[in-house]
């Protein structure tokens, strides 16, 4: 601890009050009523390791007229319920490694600073409904042992709760990430309700081990994180990075005029990827998927090569690249031969431009087209033709 400790006894950690040499925990009546008496307004609030009672909290925010300045809590044990309504921190506020035994509640307070609770832990509910932050928040390593409530809150200059546990409900809801939000490597072990979320959110490598909702208007990404139950996302004009996801329940993308990466993603319950507006999906490479319709969306640069049960996808309304129509020549029968046009895979591009990716082959290309279910009947028959020609290229004869 890089502070003098209070002298009642070795295991108080509180931050000693000149001259008395205690914490305000521990002083008399008479030098605790001096102490508060020398707060003021926007002035430094310094409480690091003491133990604060709801008595205490409320003496000391008081004095301070409900307008702290730069307040310092770290490893404080706060012991009774924290309210704060109406208070306004004019500096910047540190909870690092706190403890609150009860409810902790920040509804009604705003902070003009920078907020960090890195290593708190909350015993109890957290909420921070509704909360305006005008800095960042700090939430790393984290424990939120019941529910966490962060619905209609402001973050000026954004979240992070990395390596953070939410044991409880988990709600973002309508939250405003000016900055975005950063869940990288956290875990969520009841249901998180991240809905209607306005700027970037990353959970990569996060753990969801309940349902998972997940919506924001922008970038979204979701890069090798785990979900044990329901993934549900819905996006809009902005891109989604599912890439090395693993879903062991359903799985509903929802993408409007945005853009979804699946690569090596591990569906394991159904899924469905539905698409309005100018939606793409760039790539279903490895994708491990026994169940995927895929609907309204633009797939001529979506990459298929290395999808693991093709005869589990299912397409409707998407739309593909084309091939060129043209006269071919050569020294083998037959020696002139016409193309027409037809819808293809972007492996297939990829294949006859030659850029060298091992599992965009011939043969994997025909088991693609002859595995792929596409609802439209032109499609069907122009994956059938392709299969056929890609048969022909891995080297049986033209006409099998």
């Amino acid at each position: 601890m890089d502070w003098v400790t209070c002298a009642h006894s070795v295991s108080c950690t509180g931050v000693a009050v000149p001259p008395a040499g205690h914490c305000l925990a521990h002083l008399s009546p008479d030098r605790l009523s001096e102490a508060l008496g020398e707060l003021r307004p926007g002035r430094l609030l310094d409480l690091r390791g003491t133990t604060v009672t709801g008595e205490l909290l409320a003496q000391v925010m008081e004095a301070a007229g409900g307008r702290p300045g730069r307040a310092r809590f770290d490893r404080a044990r706060f012991t009774g319920d924290v309210r704060l309504p109406g208070v306004t921190f004019a500096g910047d506020v540190s909870l690092d490694e706190a403890r609150f035994d009860r409810l902790a509640s920040f509804f009604g307070a705003r902070f003009e600073g920078n907020v960090s609770l890195a290593g708190a832990r909350f015993a109890r509910e957290l909420s921070f409904h509704g909360v305006t932050v005008r800095g960042h928040v700090s939430l790393d390593r984290s424990l939120m042992s019941r529910d966490a409530l962060f619905s209609q809150a402001v973050f000026g200059h954004g979240l992070s709760c990395e390596r953070a546990r939410f044991d409880g409900y988990a709600a973002f809801d309508g939250a405003r990430l000016g900055g975005g939000a950063a869940f990288r490597g956290t875990r969520f072990g009841r249901t998180l309700s991240f809905r209607k979320v306005m700027g970037n959110a990353g959970f990569d490598a996060a753990h969801f081990a309940a349902d998972a909702y997940l919506s924001a208007t922008g970038r979204l990404s979701a890069a090798r994180a785990r979900a044990d139950g329901l993934l549900d996302v819905v996006v809009a004009r902005c891109g989604v990075d599912l890439r090395g996801v693993s879903v062991s329940g359903p799985t509903t993308l929802r993408l409007t005029d945005s853009q979804a990466d699946l690569e090596g993603a591990v569906l394991r319950g159904p899924a469905v990827v539905t698409g309005t507006g100018s939606s793409t999906l760039t790539s279903l490479r490895r994708v491990d998927a026994d169940d995927l319709a895929l609907s309204g969306l633009d797939l001529s640069a979506c990459r298929f090569a290395g999808l693991a049960h093709p005869s589990g996808v299912r397409v409707k309304d998407c739309v593909f690249a084309l091939t060129p129509r043209g006269v071919r020549v050569s020294l083998r029968r037959p020696m002139v031969r016409w193309f027409s046009r037809r819808r293809a895979l972007a492996d297939e591009r990829t294949m006859r431009a030659d850029q060298g990716d091992p599992a965009a082959t011939p043969a994997h290309l025909a088991a693609l087209y002859a595995g792929l279910s596409e609802g439209d009947h032109a499609t069907s028959a122009d994956f059938a033709s392709a299969a056929v020609e890609m048969r022909r290229l891995a080297g049986h004869r033209w006409w099998s």
